[in-house]
């Protein structure tokens, strides 16, 4: 899953025993996973603070708690740790986690993201607009949020109904409906106002 090199595993030792905290590991996890602000994060993990469905991956020396929620797109992941003159630099490296690679039997969340971060906000890039699924309903409606140059535009029931909703009805059959919660009395940044 997360390929730790032996550098990094060596730096991480080194770094958890300055700790003085019998048992401390690290978890890994991703915040936004699946979006365009997704950050993959190694944080301290003292004895307890692990996740209940946290799946624990011994290292040499340490333990790594995985998110069970970022497990997809942790996939492929690279952490190393080279050393310079100022002491040295970890790294990480994870490809999936803004777009995880998806199939027909990925969840219909995760197939609505990867539809709206590769086909569907590019488009929308031009003007200085995004969309974001906030949640699925009633397991088949799609919950949207448009920002930035979309927030507040004067044409974004159009995008809505001729882009977004389009695109995403056609390609996900299951998909009954999608609905827009953004609230477009805010037009700071409107593409058209």
């Amino acid at each position: 899953m997360i390929d730790i090199s032996e550098r990094a595993q060596l730096y991480f030792q080194d770094l958890l025993a300055k700790q003085e905290v019998e048992g401390i590991g690290v978890r890994i996890f991703i915040t936004d996973p699946g979006t365009p602000m997704a950050e993959t994060c190694i944080a301290y993990c003292k004895p307890g603070e692990e996740q209940d469905d946290d799946e624990p991956v011994e290292y040499n020396g340490f333990i790594a708690w995985i998110d069970t929620k970022s497990k997809q797109y942790l996939e492929d992941a690279v952490v190393d740790f080279a050393e310079d003159r100022m002491g040295g630099q970890l790294t990480i490296k994870a490809p999936n986690s803004k777009v995880p690679q998806v199939s027909d039997n990925s969840p219909l969340e995760e197939r609505i993201n990867y539809i709206l971060q590769t086909q569907v906000n590019p488009g929308l890039a031009a003007h200085g607009g995004m969309v974001n699924l906030v949640e699925l309903v009633e397991e088949s409606v799609a919950i949207l949020q448009f920002g930035g140059g979309c927030q507040g535009c004067g044409m974004v029931d159009t995008t809505l109904k001729d882009g977004v909703e389009k695109t995403l009805l056609e390609m996900l059959p299951e998909l009954t409906a999608v609905k827009d919660v953004t609230d477009h009395s805010v037009t700071d940044n409107a593409f058209y106002k």
